[in-house]
C-alpha cells in the first residue's frame, strides 16, 4: 500500500510538489486548495501524465475547507497555501497575512490526519513553522520547515556556475533563518574535495555569498508578478522522499531547537536527519567563531518573528 502525501496550496509550489512527487511513484496525492477546481484540474492533469511518465499513483484534487476528509490519514502534509512575495516585499512582510491561513489549515490537519509529519514551506518560514508546532501539538520532530534545502542548492548553483563545474561536485551547507541573514557555511563548503575558498577569491565568494541570500527575491524582481517554485518544490520533494523511503538523509532544515548550536526554544535552520518519523535527529557540527555568531543573529531575528506572532 502506497503512502499518501496531502498538499494544502495547488498553486505553483503546491502544484509542482506534486508533479515532483507523483513521478516518484511511490505515494498517493491529495492536492488540496481553497479555489474551486484549480486543486481538481492539476491533480486531472498530472493523472493523465501518468501513462506518458509511467506512474500509477492516484492523485486526487480537493476544494478547502469542503474536503478536508480527502486528506485524512495522511502520512506527510505540506503545506505552501499563503500569499506569495511581491517585488519590494521582504518574506517577513507575509506575517501577519499567512498567520490566519497556517492556524485556521493546520487546526483541520491535525482534526484529519493526526500521525502525520507537516512540513512547512510557506513565508516567513522559520516563524510559520513554529506556529504550526505550536498550533498542532505535535512532537517537534514531526513538524519541520522546508528552507535550508532550498537555500543550499542556490548556493550549490551560484557556485557551480563561477567554476564552471557540475553541481553535483559542490557540496554545501546553508544553515539559519531562511532570510536575508542565512548563513551559508563556507568552512564547509568543497568542490570535488577541495575547500572553495582555495578556488575562490575571497571578495568573490563574498559577492556569491551575498546573491545565495538574495536568491529568492532576484527571481521575485525578474518574474515581476509571483516567487521561485521550481526549486522550492524540488527541494520540498527531497525531504518529503527521505520521509516516505526512511532513507535518513542528511539536510539542512528548520527544525524545533532545544539547546543545539546554542539556540532554544525556537524553529532555525540546522542540519537534520530525515526519515520515517520525521526529524529523527539534529546534526551538531563545529562551526567557526564568526559562523556560529551569524547562526545566533539569524536566530533572534526569527525569535523577533516569533514574538510578533505573540507566541
Amino acid at each position: 500500500m502506497r503512502k499518501k502525501v496531502s498538499i494544502v496550496g495547488a498553486g505553483n509550489v503546491g502544484g509542482s510538489v506534486a508533479q515532483r512527487l507523483a513521478e516518484t511513484g511511490i505515494t498517493d496525492i491529495v492536492l488540496a486548495d481553497v479555489f474551486d477546481g484549480i486543486a481538481q484540474g492539476k491533480a486531472l492533469d498530472l493523472a493523465e501524465a501518468g501513462p506518458v511518465v509511467g506512474y500509477d499513483c492516484h492523485i486526487t484534487g480537493a476544494t478547502l475547507p469542503a474536503d478536508y476528509s480527502l486528506t485524512a490519514d495522511s502520512d506527510v502534509v505540506v503545506f505552501t497555501s499563503g500569499a506569495p512575495r511581491k517585488p519590494g516585499m521582504s518574506r517577513d512582510d507575509l506575517l501577519a497575512t499567512n498567520q490566519k491561513i497556517v492556524v485556521d489549515n493546520v487546526t483541520e490537519i491535525v482534526r484529519h490526519s493526526p500521525n502525520c509529519i507537516l512540513v512547512m514551506v510557506n513565508n516567513p518560514l522559520d516563524a510559520m513553522a513554529h506556529l504550526a508546532f505550536k498550533t498542532a501539538g505535535f512532537p517537534k520532530s514531526r513538524v519541520v520547515g522546508q528552507a535550508g534545502v532550498l537555500d543550499t542548492a542556490r548556493f550549490r548553483t551560484f557556485l557551480a556556475m563561477e567554476l564552471d563545474v557540475s553541481v553535483d561536485s559542490v557540496q554545501a551547507y546553508v544553515l539559519g533563518g531562511h532570510g536575508d541573514d542565512m548563513v551559508p557555511l563556507v568552512s564547509y563548503t568543497t568542490v570535488g574535495g577541495i575547500p572553495v575558498s582555495r578556488l575562490i577569491p575571497a571578495d568573490r565568494l563574498a559577492s556569491i555569498v551575498e546573491r545565495t541570500r538574495k536568491g529568492g527575491q532576484e527571481i521575485v524582481d525578474l518574474l515581476k508578478s509571483g516567487s521561485a517554485y521550481q526549486a522550492p518544490a524540488a527541494a520540498t520533494a527531497q525531504m518529503v522522499t527521505s520521509m516516505l523511503l526512511d532513507r535518513k538523509s542528511i539536510l539542512p532544515c528548520s527544525t524545533y531547537l532545544e539547546g543545539e548550536y546554542g539556540i532554544h526554544d525556537l524553529f532555525v535552520g540546522v542540519p537534520c536527519k530525515l526519515g520515517a518519523h520525521g526529524v529523527e535527529a539534529v546534526m551538531q557540527i563545529d562551526l567557526a567563531a564568526e559562523e556560529l555568531d551569524a547562526l545566533h543573529r539569524t536566530a533572534e531575528s526569527v525569535r523577533s518573528l516569533v514574538h510578533k506572532l505573540g507566541l
